[in-house]
């Protein structure tokens, strides 16, 4: 039987992972975590090996356009940006200025502005926009801003993205808390967005509990059918 682990076997395993699966420098990403770090930015970023399961994701289907929710301070951006051809193209949403500004000098310094479309702004006031202008269909989103509005993110990106195509919500797990909310809107949000899941015949879709640096919880991928 596996020994019961903590949050410092946690951190441990990440930190042997990121030194095995991730052991060669990649200094763009270095420099956009420090960036981050030196901006004030929270550190809510997805892991190295958060990352690389987007990555791995956008190039399983083939993604020429991803719709990315939270931009942050633009590493998983550019970790997805690296996959597109050389016509594809990334939208990226960011509620916060001062976010937004440190992730679009990331971003230009990876050599991905061609590439990426960031726009800033309450994601449900940019969303009409986007779609007056046509925007999609998406063949990969992730959908990592606020947690409250992941039912509304989800619903709007299920509607624009095409079959085949994958749709990924980070953090609905809320360390156990969909199980027991209590008076969390976060975790009510999760519940919701589960039961809309289980009724939504257009998407078959699975979460998955994990733990890592970043403690105790989970992601829903969805595949639209």
């Amino acid at each position: 039987m596996p020994r019961r682990a903590d949050q410092d076997t946690f951190d441990a395993v990440d930190a042997f992972l990121e030194g095995t699966l991730f052991a060669l420098p990649d200094p763009v990403l270095e420099a956009a975590q420090t960036d981050a770090d030196d901006g004030g930015l929270p550190p809510i970023q997805v892991t190295a090996p958060q990352a690389r399961l987007l990555a791995i994701l956008c190039r399983t289907v083939g993604a020429r356009r991803i719709l990315e929710f939270g931009t942050l301070g633009g590493y998983s951006t550019i970790v997805m940006a690296r996959t597109l051809p050389s016509d594809g193209l990334l939208t990226t949403l960011e509620y916060d200025p001062h976010h937004a500004e440190v992730a679009w000098a990331n971003i230009e310094r990876a050599g991905l502005a061609d590439m990426v479309d960031l726009r800033v702004g309450a994601a449900l006031e940019t969303l009409p926009l986007l779609a007056s202008e046509g925007c999609g269909p998406f063949d990969f989103v992730f959908i990592d801003a606020d947690k409250e509005n992941t039912p509304a993110y989800f619903a709007w990106a299920l509607d624009r993205t095409r079959p085949g195509g994958l749709i990924f919500a980070d953090n609905v797990v809320r360390g156990g808390s969909i199980a027991d909310p209590g008076d969390d809107p976060a975790a009510h949000a999760q519940r919701a967005f589960h039961e809309y899941l289980a009724e939504e015949p257009r998407v078959s879709a699975t979460t998955i509990q994990t733990v890592g640096a970043k403690g105790y919880d989970g992601f829903t991928l969805a595949v639209v059918v």
